[in-house]
């Protein structure tokens, strides 16, 4: 279960990063938000909770 929420976390890390043209416009702000949800999910991972 852990293993499809990192994939799909990281599939949307990529399609938030400003490098393509339809985020373009909103900078870094959602790359941070989903950053910061797979390091928590990282986190809880590595502790044995998730």
């Amino acid at each position: 279960m852990s293993t499809v929420v990192f994939t799909i976390l990281f599939l949307m890390l990529l399609g938030v990063l400003p490098v393509w043209s339809h985020s373009r416009q909103w900078g870094y702000v959602p790359t941070k938000v989903v950053g910061i949800a797979m390091a928590i999910l990282l986190v809880l991972a590595v502790l044995g909770i998730l």
